[in-house]
């Protein structure tokens, strides 16, 4: 069964037309007044952990309300129009989070064109490898962005209308402030049918190339009925934003979107105590972060004996949290929180969810067992399934061997979510769609199995599994097993040698910066792993200062890195 409908009262019911940007102009009629983004800046700079830096006074506190926002839109949609951006027209979007970033998202989606969304901490040679194969016909961004566009030439020749976001040096085109329109007038929002292309949206390329996923106006409207209808977001709430295109959906929501002051691109990193501050003077009801921000937030939190009771919800995705980091955020918040770890990726989010209380007492333990990590059950309309594992392109759902409960396959989903290709990518999109009949399913790229009730337990990702001679390892359970060790701050199971008869080797990062005894502690987890029927074949351990991680959350491990280093600390 789907979703409770949350429609538009833009648009008729029966309208065959939906456009993403109809929910804000729902929003700015119904509650014009209500704040829509508040832009924080602490007093200094310096970071620090104390408890009284985090109710410091804001040097800049900018907001402005879903009217005032809409307006805006209408005059930037109108203006970008006039400019010669189009209906359809690819526009990379490079704009720091802000007022100015959900201005021009929704003025382009307003006026049919197609923003390109991508993470600037990918790396350069990433990052313009992207960009140059989208082909974009227009580039919004501010001047450093501009400057890397014009030293790359070759790569953005198909750009033909330029916006700066700021002072316009050297390079043709124009500054924001005079693309603006004159005109209040509202802006029509053009026709859409729910088929046509939104956005295109990048993966982190922490598991192999970046990839820009196709969007289609249909399945950004089903993620805002399922955050209003399944995770119960709304008007009411008050989002703390640490991930710039999560807060689009605040818009469209009718929530408040808080703009705390961190690097997105460094979530692992952030000065918690800005965080804190920002739930704190916000009276914030949800957040959303990756696993390694909120672990900042509850040390931060620990260390200063400091509460969070505006909380009502938070929501966290982009890796695996671990059960104890659910335990001690729950200790932070109120009884009557909650806290989802909403299991998707890019090209499919959300497919399923669990509640912390259901993880901490039912599934936590048999987590330390080495069962995996239970991530829900599929969201109303989603469908789970759990095939062979194959490394090879699947044309058709009936050329796929579905598994039983507990048997541990690769994971697939359908549903109004689940996107149908990768831009320009037939051979990615081949590889990682399977179609059944008009229907498309996507593998997530993840082992994982379902249990005798339809729970999901994600085992990792499939390319990390490992061919040894006592059979498949999955990383997930096995690292699992020996994160158990009150010294082991996380673990990483990578291979050696030949790929079809892999060496295990664990990779281990300690609790602390102290001296650590790696032979007491050598001797110590082997002795667990042998316990364990998954782990018992693992007999190499080594010791990593800090785990490469990925450039979006900062929370996945980067194994294909550390295998390369465990190998050299091997020769």
């Amino acid at each position: 069964m789907m979703a409770q409908s949350v429609e538009c009262a833009t648009r008729p019911a029966a309208s065959p037309f939906v456009n993403v940007a109809d929910f804000l102009s729902d929003v700015a009629r119904n509650f014009p007044d209500k704040p829509a983004i508040i832009v924080q800046r602490p007093l200094s700079s310096r970071p620090s952990d104390s408890a009284q830096h985090a109710h410091s006074a804001w040097r800049s506190r900018r907001t402005i309300s879903f009217g005032e926002l809409n307006a805006e839109v209408d005059r930037f949609a109108r203006g970008l129009t006039e400019y010669g951006i189009e209906r359809g027209m690819r526009t990379i979007v490079m704009v720091k989070p802000g007022i100015a970033f959900f201005v021009l998202t929704f003025a382009l989606f307003k006026l049919g064109a197609v923003p390109v969304l991508i993470d600037p901490g990918m790396g350069r040679k990433k990052l313009i490898h992207c960009l140059e194969e989208i082909e974009a016909e227009a580039f919004v961004g501010i001047p450093l962005a501009h400057i890397a566009r014009i030293m790359f030439a070759k790569s953005f020749r198909t750009v033909r209308k330029c916006v700066t976001v700021g002072p316009r040096l050297f390079w043709v085109g124009a500054n924001l402030k005079r693309v603006r329109s004159e005109s209040a007038a509202p802006f029509t929002t053009v026709d859409v049918h729910a088929t046509d292309l939104a956005a295109i949206l990048f993966t982190s390329g922490s598991t192999g190339p970046a990839k820009g996923v196709a969007y289609e106006h249909g399945m950004f409207a089903a993620q805002v009925r399922y955050l209003a209808s399944y995770f119960k977001c709304g008007e009411r709430d008050i989002d703390v934003a640490t991930f710039p295109l999560f807060a689009l959906f605040d818009v469209a929501l009718g929530m408040t979107a808080v703009i705390p002051d961190m690097n997105p691109s460094m979530p692992g990193h952030v000065d918690p105590s800005r965080i804190v501050a920002a739930i704190h003077e916000n009276n914030a009801t949800q957040i959303f972060g990756s696993p390694a921000l909120l672990a900042r937030v509850v040390a931060h939190c620990e260390k200063n004996e400091v509460k969070l009771p505006t909380l009502r919800r938070v929501l966290t995705a982009g890796a695996p949290i671990p059960p104890s980091l659910l335990a001690r955020l729950r200790s932070k918040v109120g009884d009557d929180a909650n806290i989802f770890t909403p299991y998707g990726a890019t090209e499919s989010l959300p497919v399923a969810s669990i509640e912390s209380r259901e993880v901490i007492s039912e599934t936590a333990t048999q987590t330390q067992q080495g069962a995996g990590i239970c991530v829900g059950r599929a969201l109303p309309g989603m469908e789970l399934r759990i095939i062979s594992i194959s490394d090879d392109p699947i044309d058709d759902w009936s050329d796929c061997s579905e598994l039983q409960a507990g048997e541990i396959g690769e994971i697939c989903v359908r549903g109004p979510v689940v996107t149908k290709t990768y831009f320009r990518k037939p051979a990615a999109t081949k590889l990682a769609k399977i179609t059944d009949g008009d229907t498309i399913w996507h593998r997530m790229g993840d082992v994982g199995y379902l249990d005798d009730s339809g729970r999901l337990w994600f085992c990792g990702r499939k390319a990390h599994r490992l061919q040894t001679e006592s059979g498949t390892l999955f990383t997930i359970p096995c690292e699992a097993v020996f994160n158990t060790h009150p010294m082991v701050r996380r673990s990483a199971l990578v291979g050696a040698g030949d790929a079809s008869n892999q060496t295990p080797i664990l990779c281990v990062e300690t609790v602390s910066d102290s001296a650590v005894d790696q032979s007491t502690l050598t001797a110590e987890l082997l002795a667990i792993g042998a316990k364990n029927d998954k782990t018992s074949a693992i007999r190499t351990i080594l010791y990593h200062p800090s785990f490469p991680v990925d450039v979006r959350h900062n929370a996945k491990i980067n194994r294909e890195q550390l295998a390369l280093w465990a190998a050299n600390q091997l020769r």
